[in-house]
Order: C-alpha cells, then structure tokens, then sequence
C-alpha cells in the first residue's frame, strides 16, 4: 500500500496542477477518502444482508465510485477488470468530476441537519475542497492505482491510517505555515498516556490541526495494544459513544480541518465532532458544566498576537495567543477533568501582569502536578523555540510540581526526530514521582512570582576559581599560541608569493 502511495505522489508531482506536498496530500485525500466510503458501504451492505435488512447507500448511484471512478465488468473467465468502454478519461472525467461529483458532495452539508451522520461530514468535508489535477489522464492512472486497494477489513484499514500520517507527516516538513499539522508522534503518544482518557469520557483539542491528538485519545482507548491492532472489547452501546459523543474539537484553517475530519474517519472514527472555527472568538465565560470535558489534549498555537475583539472574550486579557488557549482550556475541563498541554517556555517563566495572573489562578485552581521539560529541537523543522509540557487536573489546587527533563542521547534535528525510547524513564517514574538526574519536585511555597520554569538543581555547574596569576599565565600562553600560528600562516603566504 506504502509504494502505491509513493508512486501517486511521484504521478501527481508532473501534474501541472499540483506543486508541493500540502497540494498532493490534499489530492491523494479526497480520492482515498471516496474509495474508504465506497468500501465501507459495501460492509454495512453485507451486513445487513446478513442481518435480513436493506441497506440505504449514502451517494447516489452515479457518483458511487463504481459507477465513475472504475466501473467493472466480467471477462469471459468470470473475473472483473476495468470497463475501459465506459470509463472516464482525459476531459471527459475532468469535468465529471469538477461540475458533477464536486458540487454533489459539497451540497450535502445543506441537505442534512443531523451534524452526526457521515452525509454531512462528507458535506462538512469537500465544502473546502477543489479538484487541483489538471490533466485528465493523470487522475485516471491515480484512480486506477488507489482502486487496487481493500480497505474493506481492520488490518487494512489499520495501514491505511498510518500511510495517513506519513503524509500528514511529510506535508508538515514541506515548510512554512504547514508545521501546525504535526505535532511529533511520540509526544502525542507520551501526552495521551499521562491524561489515559477512558471509554465513556470526552475528549477535546481546541486547536486540532490533523487531529493527531484525538486519533492517539481514540488509540489510547480503543486497542489493548495499537502495535498488535488488538482491540478491547466495548459493547455496542460503549462503540457508538466512542463514534459520536467522545471526540471534539475546533480548527480554524480550511486545510487543517479536512485533513482532520478525513484523518478520523480514515482511522475509524465515522463521526467526529470536529467544528471549522476559530477557537479564540468564544466568549469563555458563563460556560456551563455539561459543556466541559474530561479530558483536553493539544498543541495550540503560540507566538501569535490577538487583537482587542478577541482579547475582549476572556477575563485576563493578553494578545499572547498561548495565553488566551490556556484560560480557554482551564475553563473548559470538567470536574475532576485531566488536561495535557505543550506550551512555549515564556508561558513558564514570564512575571508580567497577565502571565502572572494567568498562572495564579491555574496554581489556585487546578492541580498542576507534572511539568515535562522538552528539549531543544523537538519541532523542528517547523519552529526551534523551547517547550514543556503541563499537566493539570481540576481537584483542587496545586501543593508542588513534579519536574522532569527529557535528556534524549543525540542532539535532535530534523532527519534524528524524537523517539517514544526517550521518553520511557519519564513514564516510569512520573506517577510515583520518583526522583532521579532529571526529575525534582517543587512546592507551590519556593514559587516566587508564579515562575514555574523547569529548572534543574542536579545539573549544578562547577565553577573553578583561579588566582589572578593563574588567569595572567593563563592569557600568556593563549596569546603564544596564537602568534605561533600567525607565523605559520605568514610562511604559507610568504611561500605562495601572496
């Protein structure tokens, strides 16, 4: 399935429609998306033969991906091949698909009121979607390539998810405004262990981006073991909360959101409750508490700055955007709710007036009990800025911080990302708070002026004092090496005739 991916993108790279990997990811989406849909209708139609039931299908019986994308027909041995006859090329499919298919299933968002069923997050989804393959002919060999795919049981579906996020992946490293759609895979990983939603629990990022965090939530809930795909055992009533009612968030960029909508459902999700706005433009207060959730699980943009109107919906105004997520996340976690959260070092260490007010009632409030300090590098390619990880429950207020500080082997680059590996003594010891070389804890009483900045007391640097003639001899012998070497570039030039 991998090289079939692989060879659809080298196609579409010749493509004079398409430039870049955000351009031919989107592409390869919407073409996959319709052939997971077409496969997914046929299960739910063999079922319910099964079951003696009718099955209604969603698309109409032309733009079903038989009817136009590679219609069949039987050779005289009884095996099915492409009709050739009556499949579309070149102009013709084209503007079948740019004047037919298109408008079909972006109409569908206004024919449906129900923001559950799959008819409208079809609708939800090519509302912000464009056929960008200019030549007919190219998406006909693509067609042909992603109809030779099965996604019709777990296992290949399973693969299907993660050739997924090495595309979301691969966009991501394409460069400039594309590094929000992915947040390092282990950190997510590392994120969703620390918060360990459960089955009957909500879920929310309020900057979803691809929606790597809620895809990890749904893993972390759904599989005993992702790596073995073994999956627990849920009743059918446990299965229809976790697809309907468990996973919700907000992205504000029409890219960002289709790939997260289309990531769900890919990933098994059939119903997300994902919503295109701007997070930042709802009034925070006067939310009730059936409208909070169990657990939030983000990455949110920072290094942003917010105008007067937004700053107006929240009680301590700043135009620092990672301000702003931060006081909408603690107001939107439940009672005894369980947040996990990446934040810009400054967040940690900085005392003016709206930092330090933001972090008073997030000391006051809520139980800040672990803070995971990153290393250097960790989002890179997309941004070098220093980060840590909070983590904080709404059940009570906060008595002292468990610090840790990830030391990773190697220093991190681009092609030597971070690894789950690097963070498995913090898993070990972050629960039972066991102190080691990198991790301490602070009590909420050595806090001065709400600075919470992870600051290591093991690595204590030695500083070795030398007398003033010490230094002297010192300077004397630098100064004579330098001259040696100075004499040796001279015999150089001076040899070269300079």
């Amino acid at each position: 399935m991998e090289s079939k991916i692989n060879r659809i993108t080298d196609i579409l790279r010749r493509d004079d429609g398409i430039s870049g990997a955000m351009m031919y990811t989107e592409q390869i989406s919407w073409i996959l998306f319709l052939k997971f849909l077409s496969d997914l209708e046929d299960s739910k139609a063999d079922e319910a033969l099964l079951n003696g039931q009718d099955y209604t299908y969603i698309l109409d019986e032309k733009f079903k991906w038989a009817s136009w994308a590679c219609p069949k027909v039987q050779d005289e041995k009884g095996k099915w091949k492409l009709d050739v006859i009556n499949s579309k090329s070149g102009e013709d499919l084209l503007e079948f698909t740019n004047k037919e298919l298109f408008p079909y299933l972006k109409g569908f968002k206004s024919i449906t009121q129900d923001p559950k069923s799959i008819k409208y997050k079809i609708g939800a989804i090519f509302e912000f979607l464009d056929n960008r393959i200019a030549n007919g002919h190219t998406l006909r060999e693509v067609l042909d390539i992603i109809d030779a795919m099965d996604f019709h049981n777990q296992a290949d579906l399973f693969q299907l998810s993660l050739i997924y996020e090495k595309l979301l992946k691969d966009m991501g490293s394409d460069g400039g405004n594309s590094g929000e759609f992915y947040t390092p895979r282990p950190l997510v990983q590392v994120i969703a262990d620390v918060v360990n939603p459960q089955i009957g629990e909500t879920v929310y990022d309020p900057a979803v981006g691809s929606c790597g965090f809620l895809i990890e939530a749904y893993n972390h809930i759904r599989y005993v073991s992702a790596q073995e795909k073994k999956q627990r055992e849920l009743s059918t009533s446990q299965l229809k909360f976790l697809n309907e009612d468990t996973f919700f968030g907000n992205e504000k960029t029409p890219l960002s959101y289709v790939m997260g909508v289309m990531n769900m459902i890919l990933h098994g999700v059939e119903s997300p409750n994902i919503s295109k706005a701007n997070t930042l433009t709802k009034d925070i207060r006067g939310l009730e508490e059936k409208d909070r959730f169990d657990c939030i699980l983000a990455n949110p943009p920072f290094g942003g700055k917010e105008n007067d109107s937004i700053q107006q919906n929240f009680p301590i105004k700043s135009n620092a955007t990672e301000l702003l997520f931060l006081q909408h996340m603690m107001n939107h976690l439940k009672l005894n709710g369980r947040c996990g959260v990446v934040i810009p070092e400054g967040v940690l260490f900085q005392t003016n007036k709206a930092f330090k007010s933001v972090k008073q009632e997030l000391l006051e409030r809520f139980n800040v009990h672990t803070v995971l300090s990153l290393p250097a590098g960790i989002f890179l390619p997309y941004s070098g800025v220093k980060t840590n990880v909070i983590f904080f429950d709404r059940n009570g207020s906060t008595s002292d911080i468990f610090y840790y500080e990830v030391n990773p082997p190697q220093k991190l680059t681009k092609n030597r990302p971070i690894r789950y590996e690097n963070f498995k003594e913090f898993l070990d010891v972050w629960e039972d708070r066991t102190l080691t070389d990198n991790s301490w804890i602070v009590n909420i009483n050595d806090i001065k002026e709400f600075d919470i900045s992870a600051k290591n007391p093991n690595n204590i640097e030695v500083i070795e004092h030398k007398s003033p003639m010490a230094l002297v001899e010192n300077i004397k012998g630098n100064n004579q090496e330098i001259n040696d070497l100075m004499d040796e570039i001279e015999k150089i030039l001076v040899g070269k005739d300079v």
